[in-house]
């Protein structure tokens, strides 16, 4: 049974090497639109691989996590101030180094060979929301930590970073289908973009 975060000192620090095991478990087990998706993808790393170590691979000095300062992390922001630039890197030379683990099915229909895809052919478009949202972001807090106002530090934290470096805008995704998401971004004041279809866009502008 998980402890009450009010029994717990978590603090928000930023991501040190050795949190990858733990922030990964979160990756995991928010996975399913908020839910837990361990079990779904074999080998387990491919969401992981996909929505989070190449962003602390990349982008070290934008990632932050939560943890009371005994225990591994459990919750975590990571980020891209420059979405163009890092889907560039990830295309040539993050998922190159990586794919040997996840075989690309000719034609995706099941969960795992669609997620997989997406590895494949991230950076293979030009993001129409980075000129005006330059930075992007994925955000992850087990249950343990949901309603207890992190996930709103964590991106103050992020935009106050950003603004320092003069970064206009940022922006970031949902299922259509995670209600819960989507409610916690209206509320912190991102606004609904032109999404494709399954998907909800947001942005914020900065500064």
């Amino acid at each position: 049974m998980e402890t009450p975060a009010v029994a717990m000192n978590w603090r928000i620090r930023g991501y040190r090497p050795g949190d990858e095991a733990a922030l990964a478990e979160v990756c995991v087990r928010t996975g399913a639109m908020g839910g837990d998706a361990s079990g779904l993808f074999d080998p387990p790393g491919l969401l992981p691989d996909i929505y989070l170590n190449p962003y602390l691979a990349h982008c070290p000095d934008l990632a932050w996590v939560v943890a009371d300062g005994r225990k591994p992390p459990v919750g975590y922001l990571v980020a891209t101030a420059d979405t163009l630039e890092f889907d560039q890197w990830f295309a040539t030379q993050w998922w190159p180094s990586v794919a040997q683990r996840y075989p690309r099915a000719e034609h995706p229909t099941t969960l795992q060979e669609l997620v997989t895809e997406a590895g494949y052919t991230h950076g293979s478009t030009r993001d129409p929301l980075a000129a005006e949202y330059p930075a992007q972001l994925h955000i992850d807090l087990l249950p343990v930590l949901q309603g207890q106002g992190f996930g709103r530090r964590l991106i103050e934290v992020l935009c106050e970073a950003l603004v320092a470096r003069g970064v206009p805008g940022v922006h970031l995704g949902a299922s259509k289908d995670n209600s819960g998401a989507i409610a916690f971004y209206h509320r912190l004041g991102f606004t609904p973009l032109p999404s494709p279809e399954g998907t909800q866009w947001f942005g914020k502008r900065l500064g």
